[in-house]
C-alpha cells in the first residue's frame, strides 16, 4: 500500500524503497478468486483470517482505506462464504467490509451452434440472478450496511484458455454477450446492486478470447463494448427502476425514470430473432439500438412515429420517450 499511495515503504531493515507513486486508490479486494484451485480453494474460516489481518496492517498505512472482500469465482456454489464471512463474530472487532464482491461469466457447451446458445446463455443468466438474490437476503440479514460489487460479469467460449481458436468466433456471439450483460444489468439494478463491471476489457486467442470487449488486432470496440457504453450514456446512480409488463417472453423490457427526469426503457431480444415490441407511449421519442446491423459502430439512433418497435435478433435498445408536458 506504501508503494502504491505514500512514494514507497520502509522495509523490515528500515530501508527506504522510493516508488514515486502517489495513487488515490478508493478501495482494496483482498485476494482474487479466493475459493478456486489458483488459491487453493481457501475455506471461509482461513480467507476470513487473511481478511482480517491484511486490512488490519493496509489500514495503518491508509486510514481512509475502503476494503471489499471473497472475490469469489463461483458465488453460485458457495453460499458458505457469504454466511460465514459477513457474521460478524467470526471477524476481528473494529474490521470493516465496506462491500463483497464476486464474478460470474457465461459458457455454452462445446458442442453448441450460434442458433442454440442463446438459450444456454440467458438460462444462465436466471440461475446467476437467482443466486445473487439469495446473497442479497443473507447480506442484508447480517451485513445490512456492506455494499456489494459485482466486479466481473462477461461471457466466454469452450476451452477459453487454447493457444489457438479451434474455429472462429461467430460474430452473432458478441451481441449475445452484450444482450445478456444488458439483462443481467437490468435485474441487478432493479435488486439494488450498486456497481457492475464488464468483464474483459482486451483479451486474446489464448486469454479468454470470448471475453474481451475490444478487436484484439484493432483495438476497436466490439458489440459488447456498444452495450455496455450505451448502459453507462443512458443510467446512472439515481435513477429510479420502474414495474414494467410486456406482453412478449423473448423481450426484456425495464422502464427507469432517471435522475434528470427523462423517462427510459431498456429492452433486450434475448433470441436472434426478430420480434416486434408494443411500447404505447413510445411515438414522438427516440431509440438507440446496438444490434448486429451495427456491429462495432456507435449505436443507430431513430425517431419513433408509431408506438411499435421492431427488434433485430439479439438487440439491445434504449427508447427514451418524449418529454411530458408541464
Amino acid at each position: 500500500m506504501g508503494w502504491y499511495t505514500q512514494g514507497g515503504f520502509n522495509d523490515e531493515l528500515g530501508k527506504w524503497h522510493a516508488s514515486g507513486h502517489h495513487y488515490k486508490i478508493a478501495y482494496w479486494e483482498v485476494l482474487n478468486e479466493s475459493d478456486g484451485s489458483d488459491q487453493h480453494s481457501m475455506t471461509p474460516e482461513y480467507y476470513t483470517r487473511i481478511y482480517d489481518a491484511i486490512v488490519e496492517r493496509v489500514r495503518q498505512v491508509s486510514p481512509n482505506m475502503k476494503f471489499m472482500g471473497l472475490a469469489l469465482s463461483d458465488p453460485i456454489g458457495g453460499p458458505q462464504y457469504f454466511q460465514y464471512f459477513l457474521d460478524s463474530k467470526h471477524r476481528q472487532p473494529g474490521i470493516p467490509i465496506d462491500m463483497i464482491s464476486y464474478h460470474f461469466y457465461t459458457m455454452p457447451d462445446p458442442d453448441e451452434t450460434p442458433e442454440t446458445m442463446p438459450y444456454t446463455i440467458f438460462a444462465q443468466a436466471d440461475k446467476f440472478l437467482t443466486a445473487v438474490r439469495y446473497i442479497e437476503s443473507i447480506r442484508k440479514r447480517l451485513s445490512p450496511g456492506t455494499g456489494t460489487y459485482i466486479d466481473e460479469l462477461g461471457s466466454m467460449l469452450p476451452d477459453p484458455e487454447a493457444p489457438q481458436l479451434a474455429r472462429p468466433i461467430p460474430d452473432s456471439y458478441w451481441n449475445l454477450a452484450g444482450a445478456m450483460w444488458a439483462y443481467t444489468y437490468a435485474h441487478l439494478a432493479t435488486m439494488g446492486i450498486e456497481a457492475v463491471g464488464g468483464a474483459e476489457l482486451i483479451d486474446y486467442p489464448g486469454q479468454f478470447a470470448a471475453t474481451s470487449l475490444l478487436n484484439w488486432d484493432t483495438g476497436q470496440p466490439n458489440a459488447r463494448y456498444r452495450v455496455l457504453k450505451l448502459l453507462r450514456d443512458n443510467f446512472c446512480p439515481g435513477d429510479k427502476p420502474v414495474e414494467t409488463h410486456l406482453e412478449s417472453p423473448s423481450v426484456l423490457a425495464q422502464a427507469f425514470v432517471t435522475s434528470r427526469g427523462e423517462r427510459k426503457i431498456l429492452l433486450v431480444n434475448k433470441r436472434d430473432r426478430q420480434i416486434e415490441v408494443s411500447v404505447p407511449g413510445s411515438a414522438g421519442g427516440t431509440v438507440d439500438v446496438v444490434d448486429q446491423t451495427t456491429g462495432s459502430s456507435p449505436p443507430a439512433t431513430t425517431s419513433l412515429t408509431a408506438d411499435g418497435i421492431s427488434l433485430n435478433g439479439l438487440t439491445v435498445a434504449v427508447v427514451t420517450l418524449r418529454k411530458q408536458a408541464d
